[in-house]
């Protein structure tokens, strides 16, 4: 899953039955069309193998993508975890699902639907990172 800080909006995610280098350039991916293949951005990842893989590191490259990669403990790994909390809580534990294209279908609906556009956050004073994104004028006067 890839999160842009901004506002905490959900910009990418992957499903893998492994977390390798394929499952985060396909993530990568996803966010980089999604954003509009923006340029001047900063990818900040943890320590993981799949993050620093030649194959990752070149799709970086080819998209002209910083990254940063953070120590041990660092904050933001935390806020990734949360988001799998709230969906492990809020949406999957209620479902039982047939087939992995039906979890994909699902899981998409949360991420990039519900997550991205009801949830409310308290980092965006109770707005949806969407509503928050879109109106920064109404975060102005609220911060």
């Amino acid at each position: 899953m890839i999160l842009d800080l901004y506002r905490r909006r959900i910009v990418g995610w992957s499903i893998s039955n492994s977390p390798d280098a394929k499952l985060v350039i396909n993530a990568l991916e996803h966010a980089y069309q999604q954003r509009g293949k923006p340029k001047d951005i900063l990818f900040q990842s943890d320590q993981g193998s799949q993050y620093t893989s030649l194959r990752f590191r070149q799709r970086r490259w080819r998209y002209r993508i910083k990254q940063s990669i953070s120590r041990r403990g660092n904050c933001w790994d935390n806020t990734s975890e949360r988001i799998f909390r709230g969906l492990k809580t809020e949406w999957v534990s209620i479902t039982d699902y047939a087939s992995l294209e039906l979890a994909i279908l699902d899981i998409s609906s949360y991420l990039m639907g519900y997550y991205n556009y009801q949830r409310p956050h308290s980092f965006n004073q109770g707005l949806a990172p969407v509503t928050a994104e879109e109106k920064p004028y109404l975060m102005s006067k609220i911060t």
